[in-house]
């Protein structure tokens, strides 16, 4: 369950040097910045149920009709024009899919059009963004490829009947208690302290403004310094939860997929070394789906996980501006739509 499909056509994952072990994997591109060409996406505003809006990024393929359409998501503290959307937007293109890169609710340059956050399962918010991609796809496959978080919000909103073709999840969490005791190691105190200033700045930023208690939680001298802190104060009561362990509970997706619920397609890579989402629940989920599938069962996901490659690092010798997980899931992604166009 953990071994990378034949079929898929790819080498194994091999470290690139100078870029050996989890940290130097994880921070490459924010240590060497990805020169990208211009961006000529389509801005596309969404409407949301509260009167708000998300904005999508169309990028088409030049050319033959596009193969598919592809939904892609960032992470936490992200947005659509992060290294990671704008490198696999790219290399989807590049193979013939279109693709709608989704800054969710408070994100990027999303940020002045809706109130409030996104959470890891944000459904109503997903809704009308997939109901606009399926209308995009014309007719053609839809597939989620999600980043980290993303493919978290993937996952919730597949689970909870939001139709998709196919879905890949690269670095995704799978278990949110277990991601906040990670960020908690004192290890990983640059990395809290990065992704907290980039929460910050995005809520500080909200044009619904802030409770009072909000904005001590962001700029007071008691203010959250962890993500489990900021995810109490912040995320947990913004989308009705009582508390921060029913929003964690909520919001990870591994107890219905050990259960059993159906998903589409699905590809789940991960790293073993990835400092910010241990692998042990991917492994935990692997060991319960073994043996699942068969003739005539419904599809389970398939689980990738590697020994090395960091955090959405996935950086390999004769790497272009695709890194080996961006190659992986248009290799997946590719594979699909021909079913499909078999089907």
């Amino acid at each position: 369950m953990s071994q990378l499909p034949d079929h898929l056509g790819l080498s194994p994952f091999r470290q690139r040097s100078p870029w050996i072990g989890g940290d130097l994997q994880t921070l490459r591109d924010t240590l060497r910045p990805l020169r990208f060409p211009p961006d000529r996406a389509e801005p596309l505003t969404i409407p949301l149920a509260d009167g708000g809006q998300l904005l999508g990024l169309l990028d088409r393929p030049s050319g033959a009709a596009p193969a598919a359409l592809v939904l892609v998501m960032h992470g936490l503290g992200g947005s659509s024009d992060g290294p990671g959307p704008r490198r696999l937007a790219l290399a989807l293109v590049a193979e013939g899919f279109a693709v709608l890169r989704l800054n969710l609710r408070g994100a990027g340059r999303g940020r002045p059009l809706a109130r409030g956050t996104y959470c890891a399962c944000c459904n109503e918010d997903l809704r009308p963004a997939v109901a606009l991609a399926r209308q995009l796809a014309a007719g053609r496959p839809l597939f989620g490829a999600g980043i980290s978080l993303g493919g978290t919000v993937l996952l919730n909103g597949s689970l909870a009947g939001l139709a998709f073709d196919g879905l890949v999840c690269v670095s995704s969490p799978l278990e949110l208690h277990v991601c906040a005791v990670q960020f908690e190691r004192r290890r990983n105190r640059v990395y809290q302290r990065w992704l907290m200033q980039r929460l910050r700045e995005q809520t500080l930023a909200d044009p619904g403004g802030l409770k009072e208690a909000e904005r001590r939680a962001l700029a007071g001298p008691g203010r959250a310094r962890t993500i489990r802190a900021f995810d109490a104060a912040i995320t947990a009561p913004r989308w009705g939860f009582g508390s921060v362990a029913a929003y964690y509970d909520a919001a990870s997706p591994l107890a219905p997929l050990i259960a059993g619920r159906p998903l589409p397609p699905t590809l789940l890579l991960h790293a073993g070394d990835d400092p910010w989402v241990p692998a042990s629940p991917l492994r935990q989920l692997a060991a319960a789906l073994s043996g699942r599938a068969g003739a005539g069962a419904a599809p389970v996901p398939t689980v990738v996980i590697t020994p090395h490659g960091g955090h959405n690092g996935f950086h390999a010798p004769g790497d272009g501006p695709a890194c080996w997980a961006d190659r992986l899931a248009v290799s997946w992604l590719k594979r699909l739509s021909q079913a499909e166009g078999d089907g």
